[in-house]
């Protein structure tokens, strides 16, 4: 079914709230959430709310967040998330490294002991909108192996570079994985009983596979081979070993209900008027980013994108036509719904 943005986001909100997150923390994570299905990345949409209730009465996930500032100090600061909602603590400390930045040139802080933040994306976008850079990173669970090795040991340790772009354009926005694809997305082809392309993933011997459940019980295949492998383990070092949070196998996923995640996240603002004039960046990066689109074309390439040019059109799309929502996640939202006494439906 199609359900508007902000429908689907009162949906969220609604079962943020009869979860006991306090009214910013639920309209935060809600944005989120709905942000990541505009962009057609709906494996960190709204089906997550469905994993939370299951984690709360477990005592895996404390609602409301508590997050702490455990240091402040010129253009850093270190921040605890509580093991609470991810979106909620990373969203007030990049607000922190973008004010940051206003001040010192640059600011930078990290988030210890938080859980899954969804895109990072809806970060770095946000930095871009301030007329920042915006850099984030985040380690995850054990998903990938060293390069030559044959057990997981670092996340899909995903990484995002937001530019702002000059005025009435959308910034530039890159938001990879350290692996060929998320994990998410192996999840979601084994929910939909869909085979995977031959060099996502290993079976958990080792060998490609195209079958999410056997991918499910191996590893995933880092992006450039020993490069991916190498961008993770810088990754985790940053965002999880520098933070005081968990980091290689320690992190446990946010799937099952194997204790607090213990994720840890990295974050960067930078302010380019420090560098040269706003106006004088804007109209630099308007020409260059023209060049890449008008430079030759590959044989049977009709565009070139830029990093993010095709998320940015699936969101004007789904603003117009509205999110797709699945029958199954449909349905465990309205159970939710109905659990708290809700009114609302998706129907």
């Amino acid at each position: 079914m199609k359900v508007q943005a902000e429908r689907l986001k009162d949906i969220a909100v609604h079962i943020l709230k009869g979860l006991r997150a306090a009214d910013e923390e639920a309209a935060v994570v809600a944005e989120a959430l709905i942000k990541a299905e505009l962009r057609g990345i709906d494996t960190h949409g709204v089906h997550l709310l469905t994993l939370l209730p299951e984690r709360v009465e477990a005592g895996m996930l404390q609602i409301p967040t508590k997050l702490t500032v455990l240091q402040d100090s010129g253009a850093t600061a270190l921040l605890d998330g509580g093991n609470g909602l991810g979106p909620a603590a990373v969203l007030r400390a990049m607000g922190m490294s973008v004010g940051k930045a206003r001040e010192f040139g640059i600011g930078c802080c990290l988030v210890r002991n938080t859980n899954n933040i969804g895109i990072l994306s809806f970060y770095t976008l946000w930095a871009a909108q301030e007329k920042m850079v915006g850099i984030v990173m985040a380690n995850g669970a054990a998903s990938m192996s060293p390069w030559g090795g044959a057990e997981a040991f670092f996340g899909t340790n995903p990484l995002s570079i937001s530019v702002p772009g000059n005025a009435g354009a959308p910034p530039v926005v890159l938001d990879m994985s350290s692996t060929v694809v998320a994990r998410g997305k192996i999840r979601r082809a084994d929910r939909l009983k869909e085979g995977i392309p031959l060099g996502w993933a290993f079976d958990g011997t080792g060998t490609p596979t195209t079958d999410p459940a056997e991918a499910l019980k191996g590893t995933l295949m880092p992006i450039g081979g020993p490069k991916g492998s190498g961008l993770a383990l810088m990754i985790d070092v940053l965002a999880g070993m520098l933070s005081g949070s968990q980091y290689g196998p320690q992190i446990r996923t946010f799937h099952q209900l194997e204790g607090p995640t213990g994720v840890g996240v990295f974050m960067l603002a930078i302010d380019i008027e420090r560098f040269m004039p706003l106006g004088q960046f804007t109209a630099l990066f308007r020409t260059y980013l023209a060049s890449i689109k008008a430079s030759r074309k590959a044989k049977g390439v009709a565009r070139i994108y830029l990093p993010g040019e095709i998320e940015y059109e699936k969101e004007q799309q789904n603003l117009n036509e509205g999110i797709e929502v699945s029958p199954v996640t449909a349905e465990k939202l309205n159970a939710l719904l109905e659990k708290f006494k809700s009114p609302h439906r998706l129907t």
